[in-house]
């Protein structure tokens, strides 16, 4: 990290938040997250159901990641031009629909290509993001955007009660509640939610993809895609990982992953909180080697009654802190644009 570096200075903003905004966007990211958690959840079932190879297994739980990635980089730049209440609005309306045809699905193809389509859930945090930081001063950005990361915990929902749902009320159920869950709270969003008032001219093009030429962009995305991408990755393939290699039913497999993605949901306000009071760059130096050794470690050790929840559980926390922490820099440094000085790296 260079020494050009960015902190909360100047004068305190108008802006002290809205809570009720905060509880839209934050559910609104659990309901995607949970209609992309399902996918994951579901393929160990899914896999037996259509006899998936290995090779497959993979293709099918990477392409949601895929649009969910790319994605994130046009509806951001959406947001910025026509606000959160629409685009989120919209997102949610396109997700649920793949989600609720995902249980029908004859093929490996027909998983790709609705997979691909679900990934747009995933895709749905940078949305929320820039919904979210718009109601709140600089000098809160860390606890709200906190608290909005939680919603993550909607994956935690999908892994434990997809396998639940579909032995209980069917197959298809895995997959087409949190479709319904979407829709019901896609009606309370629109409703209720609102942008954020604008001081000023909106952006023009040009402004709202500046961050694109800016190299902390970049900086950034590279410590989001080793924090976030590790803790995707593993939340992921855990349910697979663990009913073959460790032998678990898929409904205990969910309830496993159900705990790894917890924990690091709740991290999240915690890592904003101290984001707000010790900086981000503080927060990434002192977790970020936490990261890649538990993994390690958890990978290496394949024997069921090994302590390797005890390393994926230590990564989880780690990351958890690490992904808010580099969403307030980004939403700091390049929204915000603030002063200099030496702690954070704009």
């Amino acid at each position: 990290m260079n020494e050009s570096m960015c902190v909360i200075e100047g004068p305190k903003s108008e802006r002290a938040g809205n809570t009720l905004q905060l509880v839209l966007a934050t559910v609104a990211f659990a309901a995607c997250f949970a209609v992309f958690g399902s996918v994951s959840a579901m393929m160990p079932i899914m896999r037996k159901h259509l006899g998936f190879t290995p090779v497959q297994v993979s293709v099918a739980l990477a392409v949601p990641i895929l649009l969910g990635s790319l994605g994130r980089i046009p509806l951001g730049i959406l947001t910025d031009r026509f606000g959160g209440r629409v685009v989120f609005s919209l997102v949610m309306a396109f997700s649920m629909v793949p989600a609720f045809f995902m249980g029908n699905v004859s093929s490996f193809h027909q998983v790709v290509l609705l997979g691909f389509l679900i990934g747009v859930a995933l895709a749905s945090f940078s949305v929320g993001v820039g919904f979210v930081s718009g109601w709140y001063s600089p000098q809160r950005q860390g606890m709200a955007l906190g608290i909005y990361g939680a919603g993550n915990v909607g994956q935690s929902l999908a892994a434990f009660g997809s396998p639940v749902l579909a032995s209980a009320l069917g197959y298809i159920w895995g997959y087409r509640t949190f479709s319904i869950l979407v829709f019901m709270w896609l009606l309370v969003f629109a409703l209720f939610a609102r942008n954020a008032p604008r001081k000023g001219a909106g952006k023009t093009f040009g402004e709202i993809v500046h961050p694109l030429k800016d190299p902390q962009s970049w900086k950034l995305s590279i410590y989001y895609f080793l924090t976030f991408g590790g803790f995707v990755a593993m939340a992921v393939y855990l349910p697979i990982f663990l009913t073959d290699i460790f032998g678990l039913a898929p409904r205990d497999a969910g309830a496993r992953t159900a705990g790894f993605v917890l924990l690091a949901t709740a991290m999240r306000p915690l890592g904003g909180w101290l984001s707000d009071r010790l900086s981000g760059h503080a927060i990434l130096t002192l977790v970020f080697p936490g990261v890649s050794p538990p993994g390690l470690d958890g990978s290496l050790l394949l024997d069921r009654n090994s302590p390797q929840s005890s390393g994926s559980m230590s990564g989880a926390a780690s990351s958890g802190k690490q992904n808010v922490a580099v969403s307030t820099l980004a939403a700091m440094c390049l929204r915000w644009g603030l002063p200099v000085r030496t702690s954070d790296p704009c």
